[in-house]
């Protein structure tokens, strides 16, 4: 009976939401799956694109796990884990955001009917994070180092893991063509490790064949005042200043009251503000300077004095543009014209201002320091040039990758295959439960391969299977065999020269794994009430009590004294 009278105690504010249990789990990992779901179909080279029309009206079309993840405006608590592993592998390694994002759905999927069956998440978390140490081992043992080959044979490997991912986007078509540029560039940027030292600058018009790298700078022609077409348009080994300073004829506007008896006094100080310019124009003349480049504006009559002088000028250059100009032709940003020294100009081979479409670009080639390159792309419609860009992004990244950590695996599937069997060959030699979870880790890992088949429109249980036969010769020549999208069998992934960088699938595993693990170790969500919604009506309250008279309360327009 006492039992029966203990007061109810109420923990939490009223209106929280909260879900634990089983239940609660299972939700989360439906929710995960899901998602995963949604970029499944872009994987491989015979992935499909997703177009994504937001609020403001911007149509993006990609096939880049990331772009798609960041575009969704994912709400669910837990299948945003998702969208920042997609991300952190986008800003790591660059490449192979679906993969990630399908694997952990994958591990989560394998483990639903374990939780449902009442197995505790602890002991599957135990042995996926087994699973992936020993899969990581595997991966390291299997991949193969591009390091100590001359630079020729090191650039056609690096071309060929550019390739690899440039394959599966919307401009595979063209993918030697671009995988060549992209190496070409990283290369040209050698071990920089800012990343905007490549530059991609997007003219519409023309096919993608149009592209062109430029080893230096190229930035589209800024804003210009009359004069400027009297200017000479090509230099051959100029000295180039950098400024970031107004060159223009500015009156003095500082709050200063000057008196004057006499008109001539007047005119005195027209002359000063048109001495102060003179001197600076004067100034940069006298430095040997061929082309001057401003972050700030450079005036009409700054524009034509250079002219005069047989002077290149271009005023309003960005901030980016103006530091990869300084790192490529060894020259310093000024913020003064007193005092220019040799040593703060930079030169370069060639300068000149050249047609692309319908835009004028400002190219310098053959600069000294030469840690910066520019890409310059064409394509018909803006969103398949916005795409490419995206591509290329992704493609320069597994090159530094690549460059960096030179060791390279079968891409295709096949390293998956040969994880999965390694996996369940190891899983034989556990007794207890966990032999069965390492064995689902096993076959979660099977859904790169299965689904490269169904997005190219192959039988996939088919291809599966004389994978499984292959990579399970006891000789281990299998082990490089994956996916032939071409013909819809198997083939060795490594002789087609379909790499990927060993760091790419390392990244995806370790990535997908902890997602999954943080997933499955949540058994409860508490959901407070929403606090803009108790603002918002307390705001609609007041509102409609001021309308009402409710402000003072009791008395109102029109309402007698009580």
């Amino acid at each position: 009976m006492a039992a029966m009278l203990q007061p109810q105690i109420i923990l939490l504010k009223e209106g929280t939401d909260t879900t634990q249990g089983k239940a609660q789990l299972v939700s989360n990992i439906n929710a995960c799956t899901a998602t995963a779901d949604v970029v499944r179909t872009t994987l491989g080279p015979r992935g499909m694109d997703k177009l994504i029309h937001d609020n403001k009206g911007t149509v993006t079309i990609s096939n880049d796990g990331a772009t798609i993840m960041k575009l969704l405006d994912i709400v669910h608590p837990a299948a945003k884990i998702l969208v920042d592993i997609a991300k952190s592998q986008d800003s790591e390694v660059g490449d192979g955001t679906t993969t990630v994002v399908l694997l952990a759905g994958e591990f989560l999927k394998e483990a639903k009917p374990f939780i449902e069956d009442g197995v505790h998440p602890q002991n599957l978390i135990r042995s996926y994070r087994t699973a992936c140490y020993l899969a990581l081992e595997k991966v390291k043992e299997l991949a193969v180092s591009i390091e100590g080959k001359s630079l020729e044979e090191k650039k056609s490997l690096l071309a060929k893991c550019a390739t690899t991912t440039l394959s599966s986007k919307l401009i595979g078509g063209e993918k030697e063509f671009f995988a060549s540029m992209v190496v070409d560039a990283v290369i040209a940027i050698g071990y920089e490790d800012r990343l905007n030292m490549i530059g991609i600058k997007k003219v519409p018009g023309g096919n993608m064949r149009d592209s062109f790298l430029v080893n230096g700078v190229a930035f589209k022609k800024t804003f210009s005042y009359a004069g400027f077409e009297q200017q000479p348009k090509k230099f051959v080994n100029p000295k180039i200043l950098l400024l970031n300073i107004e060159l223009e004829l500015k009156s003095e506007k500082e709050n200063a009251e000057i008196r004057l008896s006499d008109p001539s006094q007047y005119q005195s100080i027209v002359d000063a503000e048109w001495n102060i310019i003179y001197d600076k124009l004067d100034k940069c003349v006298q430095s040997g300077a061929k082309v001057v480049l401003s972050r700030l504006a450079i005036g009409d009559l700054a524009t034509q004095y250079f002219a005069d002088r047989d002077i290149f000028c271009a005023g309003r250059v960005t901030e980016e543009d103006l530091q990869r100009v300084a790192a490529a032709t060894g020259g310093t940003v000024q913020t003064s014209v007193n005092n220019i020294i040799d040593e703060v100009l930079g030169t370069c081979e060639l300068f000149e201002e050249s047609q692309v479409g319908n835009e004028r670009f400002n190219i310098f080639c053959g600069c000294p320091s030469g840690h910066t390159a520019t890409i310059v792309l064409r394509g018909g419609a803006d969103q398949f040039i916005e795409e490419a860009e995206r591509s290329l992004h992704d493609a320069i990244m597994i090159v530094r990758r690549a460059m960096k950590n030179s060791t390279v695996v079968a891409g295709g599937g096949a390293i998956d295959m040969e994880l999965s069997r390694y996996l369940r060959q190891h899983a034989r030699t556990i007794a207890g439960k966990s032999q069965l979870f390492i064995n689902s880790y096993a076959k979660a890992l099977e859904v790169i391969p299965r689904q490269l088949c169904d997005n190219a429109g192959f039988d996939a249980t088919d291809v599966l299977n004389k994978l499984r036969q292959k990579h399970a010769l006891q000789s281990g020549e299998g082990a490089n065999y994956g996916v032939d999208i071409n013909t819809g069998g198997i083939a060795d992934s490594f002789a087609n020269f379909v790499w990927e960088p060993a760091v790419v699938k390392i990244n995806a595993i370790n990535a997908a794994t902890e997602a999954a693990c943080l997933i499955l170790s949540v058994d409860e969500t508490v959901k407070n009430p929403k606090s803009e919604s108790a603002q918002g009506e307390a705001a609609a309250s007041a509102m409609g009590g001021r309308g009402r008279g409710g402000a003072f309360p009791g008395r109102g327009r029109g309402m007698r004294r009580r």
